[in-house]
């Protein structure tokens, strides 16, 4: 497969491995990664995530696992042709069973979803047949620092279970942005962030498309320093 060109790295892609998706770019541009020092990605996929955030914090330090054999391998690979490759380690790890020492400032996921389905394609990535989302919660809760940011993004017809579970595990939601596919439509996605210490709710909408195959003012904006865009984009 062709690889994913951004401004300041590339994404290596395979056909057995969740490719570049949009989430996965929301997410990397949207989460709040400016304080933390130690950061870990549960499911790394290609790494994207981890080399947004990387290119984010000049000063982090990333950790990503994951499951699959061959997205270990890829993001492997793209770690070490970026820029970033001194801060950004990656393990074939199962979450469930990852044991460390450290507390993580920011712990960041694009988890599987689908509880099942008939299709084997990109299953682990997609399908919580591997990791669902009380064994994320409950260990994420566990791993993060004092001041510490879990984040992930999900449909939206999973956001009520998901932060319920999660203040069951005494993780507290602080920021909540609901994403839009297109203007006028309803909400499709969540971005997420608990900590420890109950705040405030700070809740905002981000809308991708201004009409189909058009990305928003917003979208290009939050995207300008990874995006590749065309000139005429905003036409």
């Amino acid at each position: 497969m062709k690889p994913f060109i951004f401004k300041q790295f590339e994404i290596q892609q395979s056909k057995d491995v969740f490719r570049v998706g949009t989430d996965g770019v929301l997410l990397g541009a949207l989460v709040d990664v400016n304080n933390a020092s130690k950061v870990l990605e549960v499911g790394t996929g290609t790494g994207l995530i981890s080399l947004m955030l990387a290119q984010r914090n000049s000063k982090a330090e990333f950790l990503g696992i994951d499951i699959n054999e061959e997205a270990v391998n890829l993001t492997k690979i793209n770690f070490e042709n970026s820029p970033f490759q001194l801060r950004l380690k990656n393990s074939h790890q199962d979450f469930k069973t990852f044991k460390t020492d450290d507390k993580f400032d920011l712990i960041v996921s694009n988890p599987p979803y689908f509880e099942s389905s008939e299709s084997d394609k990109d299953k682990i990535a997609r399908q919580t047949v591997e990791l669902n989302f009380k064994q994320l919660i409950s260990k994420s809760s566990i791993l993060l620092s004092e001041n510490g940011i879990f984040s992930v993004i999900i449909p939206v017809e999973v956001g009520e279970s998901f932060i319920e579970i999660a203040k069951e595990n005494q993780l507290f939601l602080s920021r909540k942005i609901n994403i839009k596919g297109i203007e006028n439509s309803k909400i499709k996605r969540l971005v997420l962030e608990f900590s420890l210490v109950e705040k405030n709710l700070e809740e905002s909408e981000f809308i991708i498309e201004k009409s189909p195959r058009k990305y928003s003012d917003q979208y290009l904006e939050l995207t300008k320093e990874f995006h590749i865009f065309k000139k005429d984009v905003r036409n």
